[in-house]
């Protein structure tokens, strides 16, 4: 991700007392505006430059395997992912969950200049500084060979650390109520590392990367045939609890985490196109987890201190915390949903590609081969199709029930409140300009009625029929794009960019200020799939973090709260630095087994 280092400024206002008001403070507060950023420290303090890497000393490293491309489990090709019946089913190993760490959270290639090195991962991250971290509550599993208990991931060693010991009758307990051989996967974020950076808008890009975090262990799922939802009727102090950032005493002086989320993982048995698991007991699926029982669980025996990440901290963000704090989840729900139906797209041509399943790149390759863009060349422009084709690709199907919706938009409970500005540069048989794509067909008056009357809500040539796709205004966009992206040059200089506006002061009063971070999450989710596909498509893509708040709604006439901008997005013909040698992902691990590849 590509994000710009703003100056400081100050802001004053008291902060008000009510939820959501406190969020839509700290979402007011940080906009960037022409006339001024949303404050941070103004100079980049190198000496206290956060470790990327967590760990927990004490805590026993349990070693994953480091497996060849062409070392089972494979991936398979990446359109397969979006066909029902596309991808057989493994079962929960230690390959497994090896496979799915190296697609999810781990590290893709080092990247060096010199004497410095730097890694990339699998995640996209905000400056690549890398908040998200990864979590396994793990059951006894019959092909696992790891004790039940919580283990943090160990991104750099690849590798799985044990902070917890769990009986194993406990767990069993704690998730009866999933499909068998299920697992708990959650993720937490490491404030301190984006505010080094970025001040007081760090919140606002931690939750982005937990979105982006979300989409690569969806899509890391998907490979192997596994099904993940998210498990968002869980209080956040129960998700702390369970993950143990709620241990002050593990890490006293090292920086805290700050529980975000937990998903349920289980493999299922797709070849048929339904699953083997669709018995009386298991017709549905719960999104929340009983806490009396997570009480019970947690009170093995634990193992760890966190590192400490910087020597020290010249500066503290407590809009941020507020912010945290004002929009952690308390109130825990029950929804369930249904394990009837098909588990990929209902549609035959939404989101399955024209081509077969045994045609194309794998999954893998694309996932290992994606990097974030710095530049572009200006000049690459994208087929009709290709453009259409990631268009469908993040349309979740709104009126679908969530496990008949395509994935990874099977993982998320709600209706989509992003859609899509969209400015058209370089897009063969479009005419340049502003476009907006409406992500849920329902919306469209919604959105229409938010934006200025007089723009125009045409259709465009080529478009499918069932696209809620629609042009704006016409002429060159380039200049107006870069403009608004904090004057930076990859927003015009790409094939097409777009800004994501959420619905968002409504949605926020109708459902409390927990859903704030969800807006993120979901543009960050989004995100993740634009990556993809514009690495399927032999472009590339980039998250662009620093934009005119304000600007872009003048753009297109929204003037209050109703709608705002949360994320930019630019695909295009990327610039190479051939300064930069690109070396492998864990060449500097000596293991017995073959070292993985770039």
């Amino acid at each position: 991700m590509h994000t710009k280092n703003p100056n400081p400024n100050t802001a004053s206002g008291s902060i008000p007392t009510d939820p959501v008001d406190r969020v839509i403070h700290y979402h007011l507060r940080t906009k960037h505006q022409f006339n001024r950023y949303a404050r941070s420290l103004g100079y980049l303090d190198w000496a206290n430059q956060p470790d990327p890497f967590r760990r927990f000393d004490g805590a026993q490293l349990i070693p994953l395997p480091l497996l060849k491309p062409d070392e089972e489990p494979l991936s398979p090709t990446y359109d397969a992912m979006y066909e029902r019946i596309g991808v057989p089913c493994h079962p929960v190993s230690l390959k497994t969950l090896s496979r799915f760490f190296e697609f999810a959270l781990a590290l893709s290639a080092w990247k060096k200049a010199g004497e410095s090195a730097w890694a990339l991962r699998s995640n996209p991250s905000s400056g690549n500084l890398h908040p998200t971290e990864g979590y396994v509550v793990l059951p006894k599993i019959e092909r696992l060979d790891v004790a039940p208990g919580l283990y943090h991931y160990a991104a750099k060693e690849h590798g799985l650390e044990r902070r917890a010991d769990f009986q194993a009758d406990a767990v069993a307990r704690l998730i009866a109520t999933f499909p068998p051989n299920a697992f708990l996967f959650g993720l937490t974020s490491v404030h301190w590392r984006e505010a080094w950076k970025y001040g007081e808008r760090a919140f606002r890009y931690c939750n982005h990367d937990v979105g982006h975090a979300i989409g690569t262990s969806r899509i890391a799922a998907a490979t192997l045939g596994w099904n993940m939802v998210l498990l968002d009727g869980v209080d956040q102090d129960t998700v702390a609890m369970l993950l143990g950032t709620n241990r002050t005493e593990d890490f006293d002086e090292a920086e805290s985490e700050h529980a975000d989320c937990l998903v349920a993982i289980w493999p299922s048995e797709n070849v048929k196109g339904e699953a083997s698991f669709m018995k009386r007991e298991y017709a549905t699926v719960p999104l929340f987890l009983d806490a009396a029982i997570v009480k019970g669980v947690v009170g093995g025996t634990w193992h760890g201190k966190a590192n400490r990440l910087s020597q020290e901290h010249s500066v503290h963000w407590d809009i941020i915390d507020d912010a945290a704090e004002a929009s952690w989840k308390q109130q825990t729900t029950t929804p369930a949903i249904a394990l009837q139906g098909k588990f990929w797209s209902p549609s035959d041509t939404l989101h399955a590609s024209q081509t077969t399943s045994d045609a194309g790149p794998t999954a893998g390759q694309i996932i290992r081969q994606r990097r974030s863009a710095v530049s572009f060349d200006g000049k690459t422009s994208i087929s009709a199709s290709s453009f259409f084709q990631m268009m469908q690709r993040v349309m979740p199907l709104a009126e679908c029930a969530q496990l008949e919706r395509p994935m990874p938009w099977d993982v998320w409970p709600y209706d989509p409140a992003i859609h899509l500005l969209i400015f058209v540069h370089r897009v063969d048989g479009l005419t340049s300009g502003l476009y907006c794509l409406v992500r849920d067909s329902r919306k469209v008056l919604f959105v229409q009625q938010a934006m200025n009357p007089e723009l125009i809500w045409s259709s465009a040539p080529g478009c499918p029929a069932d696209l809620p796709f629609y042009g704006l205004l016409e002429g060159d966009a380039r200049k107006l794009a870069a403009q608004v992206s904090c004057h930076q040059d990859i927003a015009g200089d790409s094939a097409f960019s777009f800004g994501m506006v959420a619905e968002f002061e409504g949605t926020l009063r109708e459902r409390g200020a927990w859903w704030y971070p969800r807006l993120f999450w979901e543009a960050g989710l989004l995100g993740q799939v634009m990556y993809l596909e514009a690495e399927a498509a032999g472009v590339r893509a980039t998250g662009i973090g620093c934009f005119f708040d304000d600007p872009v709604h003048e753009i297109v006439g929204i003037q209050n709260l109703a709608m705002q901008s949360v994320y930019h997005f630019t695909v295009g013909g990327p610039v190479e630095d051939q300064r930069l040698q690109v070396l492998p992902p864990y060449g500097h691990l000596v293991r017995d087994e073959v070292k993985s590849e770039t």
